[in-house]
């Protein structure tokens, strides 16, 4: 099912927040890619050139099966359907210009391509939602490691939050943030992600600006 929107969520893990010289926010950090921005992380990985620096960032992402508004916690975890992983494309050294500019962040973060989402397991099939270790590996080498414990505000929290302030659909994502280690892709590069006992490979490719 293609998602209608994905809903993003930034600096909910505080080390991330640090490593770029953010203040932890006091509330979710919501913003939201379309549809139109997913792609396929089971293939290869298409990153936009001459456009600066495209950065990784990993994420648990959490698909829904019904619709949310105004969703307690426990009504938000019975839409879940499925947990995954994905990589939330950031075209840095844009977003930054943007951002000192005091303009939205949507060239940087809504292109196309710039939800890479892989499959999505059934919940009973991973630990719990507060249990989940995940890790991008780049080249051989760790990039990123994460657990869901160390995120500000947790999944089934963040799906009620969100929920409070548009209604989710089915089908729609949730990216739930990325943890330190954040970092520019290239060309070429091999990629491992992991999630729980679960593995991906794949590979960094060139795509349109």
């Amino acid at each position: 099912m293609q998602p209608g929107k994905i809903v993003c969520v930034g600096r909910n893990y505080a080390e991330h927040a640090r490593e770029l010289g953010h203040a932890l926010p006091e509330q979710p950090l919501l913003f939201m890619k379309p549809g139109s921005a997913v792609a396929d992380l089971t293939q290869a990985v298409a990153i936009p050139l001459d456009c600066g620096a495209c950065h990784h960032e990993t994420e648990i992402c959490v698909r829904l099966s019904q619709a949310l508004c105004r969703a307690s916690p426990a009504q938000a975890r019975q839409a879940i359907d499925g947990v995954g992983l994905g990589l939330d494309l950031t075209l840095r050294d844009l977003q930054a210009q943007l951002k000192a500019a005091g303009h939205p962040w949507e060239r940087a973060k809504a292109f196309d391509g710039a939800a890479v989402l892989g499959p999505f397991w059934a919940p009973e099939q991973l630990p719990a939602l507060d249990e989940l270790e995940f890790f991008l590996d780049v080249d051989g080498q760790r990039r990123q490691t994460g657990h869901s414990r160390d995120m500000l505000w947790g999944i089934v929290d963040l799906l009620s939050h969100i929920s409070h302030v548009f209604r989710l659909q089915p089908g729609d994502v949730v990216m739930s943030g990325t943890p330190a280690g954040v970092a520019p892709l290239a060309v070429g590069q091999r990629l491992r992600l992991g999630l729980a006992g679960h593995e991906l490979h794949t590979e960094v490719v060139a795509g349109p600006c």
